[in-house]
C-alpha cells in the first residue's frame, strides 16, 4: 500500500510465469481448504508464505495486501461481544425472539433471518452475525434442535441485508468511497430488490427446513416459561455495553463524515468497553479478565483471513484478476446492457470463489476507465449497482465467499457445530444463483 508495495514486480523463481504460479498456489490452497484435512488457518498461512517464497510478493507487498480494516473490525467486535455476553443480554434476546415466535422453530427461523437482514443493513454483516449467532445457538440448544439450518440462513440473511446499504458490506464501502455514492443512494437503488430477495430466500428456507423443524411441547413450554428480565445478570455491564455499542453503531453510520474506518471505531469501542469493565478491579484481576477476553477472540478465523488476503493479493499482483476483468470488459463491446449483466454475473461467480474485496478493488478502476465510452462518470451508476449486487450476493455461494460466512463458521466450530465447505456449497450455490437471476431482472427493468 506504500511506495515499496506499488514498486514491487513479481520475480518468480526459475523465471516461471507469475500468473501460472500464483494461480497454482491459489488452487492448491483452496483445494486443501475444501478437503478439510488441515485446519483452514494453517492452510491459508502456508499459502500466504508460498506467495512470498516463490517471488509473487515480497514481504511489504504481502502486508499491503492484508485488509487491516476488516481484521480490526472483526477483532474489535469479537471483544465487544465477548464482554457484552457476560451481562446476559444475548440470552435475553434469545428468549424474547423465541417467545415472539411462540417457540415454534419455523417461526424462529424466519424471525432471525429478518432481524439479521435488518441489522446487517444498519450495522455491517460481520458485526451482525457476531451478535446474532450466539443468540441462535442458545435458542437451538434450548429447543434441542440442530443449529445448521439456522446458521446457514443467518449467513444468507447477513449478506443479503448488508447489500442494501453503504455500510452493510465491505464491497459497498469500497464502491462508495471510490465513487462518492451516498448512503441514501445505496438504499434507494438496492433496497427494493434486496427486500424481494430476502423474502424469497426466507420462503425457500422454510420449504427446505422450516416446515420440517419440530420441538417437543415440553421444550417449547419450557422456553415460553422463561422470564427475559431474569436473564440479565449484570445491569451495570448491560448499560455500559449498550452505551458503547450504540456509540459504535453511531460511529459506523457517521464514519464517512468523521473520516474514520469501521475497524478504528470497533477497536476503540472495544478498548473503551474493556476499560469500563476493568474499572474498580485490582491489577491482577484486570490482567486475568483481559486475558480471558482476548482468549474469546476467534483467532483461527482472524489468521485465516490474514493468510487468505495475502494469497488473493498475490493472484491480484500477478495480474490474474486484472486479466479476467479486462477480458470481461472487452467482451461487452461498449454495450451498457451487456456490460452491466456481465459484471453482475462475473462478480457473483468470482466472489463465490475468491474474497469479494480484492475483486471489487480491481474492478473499480476498470469501470471508471469506461466513463468516456458511456458518456461520463455519471452514466456508470448502473455498473456500480451491478458490481455491488454481484459481489455482495455472490459471497453467499461458498463458505469462503464473504467475511460473514467465515465468521459464522468460526463461531459454530467453537461451539461444536462445524459448518463444512462442501455441504454448505451444495445448498448455497444454487440459492446464490437464484438471487443473482432476480437481481438481473431488476437491473434490466430499472436501469438498462
Amino acid at each position: 500500500m506504500h511506495g515499496e508495495t506499488h514498486a514491487w514486480v513479481p520475480q518468480v523463481i526459475f523465471g516461471l510465469d507469475a500468473m501460472w504460479v500464483a494461480t497454482l498456489v491459489l488452487v492448491a490452497t483452496y483445494a486443501v481448504i475444501i478437503s478439510e484435512k488441515i485446519n483452514r488457518a494453517v492452510v491459508a498461512l502456508i499459502g500466504a508464505g508460498a506467495m512470498i517464497l516463490v517471488g509473487i510478493l515480497n514481504q511489504a507487498a504481502a502486508i499491503g495486501g492484508i485488509d487491516f480494516n476488516t481484521i480490526a473490525l472483526l477483532v474489535g467486535m469479537m471483544i465487544v461481544v465477548a464482554i457484552t455476553r457476560r451481562c446476559g443480554v444475548f440470552q435475553y434476546v434469545a428468549i424474547w425472539a423465541a417467545k415472539k415466535a411462540k417457540a415454534d422453530p419455523a417461526g424462529i427461523l424466519f424471525l432471525l433471518q429478518i432481524v439479521t437482514a435488518i441489522f446487517s443493513a444498519l450495522l455491517d454483516n460481520v458485526t451482525t452475525v457476531l451478535l446474532v449467532v450466539p443468540v441462535t445457538l442458545v435458542i437451538t440448544e434450548e429447543l434441542k434442535l440442530k443449529p445448521w439450518p439456522f446458521l446457514v440462513a443467518l449467513i444468507f440473511a447477513s449478506n443479503i441485508g448488508g447489500t442494501s446499504t453503504l455500510i452493510g458490506d465491505p464491497p459497498n464501502i469500497l464502491i462508495g468511497s471510490a465513487t462518492g455514492l451516498t448512503f441514501n443512494q445505496f438504499v434507494f437503488n438496492l433496497a427494493p430488490v434486496i427486500i424481494v430477495i430476502q423474502l424469497l430466500t426466507a420462503l425457500l428456507f422454510h420449504v427446505m427446513w422450516g416446515r420440517k423443524l419440530h420441538a417437543s411441547a415440553e421444550n417449547r413450554a419450557h422456553v415460553m416459561g422463561f422470564s427475559e428480565i431474569e436473564a440479565i445478570t449484570d445491569f451495570r455491564l448491560l448499560k455500559q455495553s449498550m452505551a458503547v455499542l450504540a456509540g459504535i453503531i453511531g460511529g459506523f453510520i457517521g464514519a464517512h463524515a468523521l473520516g474514520l474506518e469501521p475497524g478504528t471505531i470497533a477497536l476503540f469501542g472495544a478498548a473503551v468497553l474493556m476499560l469500563l469493565y476493568c474499572l474498580g478491579r485490582d491489577a491482577e484481576s484486570q490482567s486475568h479478565e483481559v486475558h480471558h477476553i482476548f482468549g474469546e477472540v476467534e483467532w483461527i478465523t482472524i489468521f485465516f483471513f490474514i493468510g487468505l488476503f495475502v494469497v488473493v493479493h498475490g493472484v491480484e499482483r500477478a495480474g490474474v484478476l486484472a486479466m479476467l476483468a479486462e477480458k470481461l470488459v472487452g467482451l461487452t463491446g461498449g454495450d451498457m446492457r451487456v456490460t452491466a449483466i456481465a459484471i453482475l454475473w462475473a462478480s457473483a461467480i468470482l466472489s463465490a470463489v475468491v474474497d469479494n474485496i480484492p475483486f471489487v478493488a480491481t474492478m473499480i478502476p476498470l469501470i471508471k476507465s469506461m466513463a468516456p465510452t458511456f458518456g461520463g462518470p455519471e452514466a456508470l451508476e448502473p455498473l456500480w449497482w451491478s458490481l455491488s449486487l454481484g459481489a455482495c450476493l455472490g459471497g453467499n455461494g461458498t463458505l469462503v465467499g464473504a467475511s460473514a460466512n467465515l465468521t459464522v463458521a468460526g463461531l459454530a466450530e467453537r461451539a461444536g457445530h462445524p459448518i463444512r465447505f462442501v455441504p454448505f456449497m451444495k445448498v448455497a450455490f444454487g440459492l446464490m444463483l437464484l438471487s443473482i437471476a432476480i437481481a438481473n431482472v431488476y437491473l434490466l427493468i430499472r436501469y438498462v
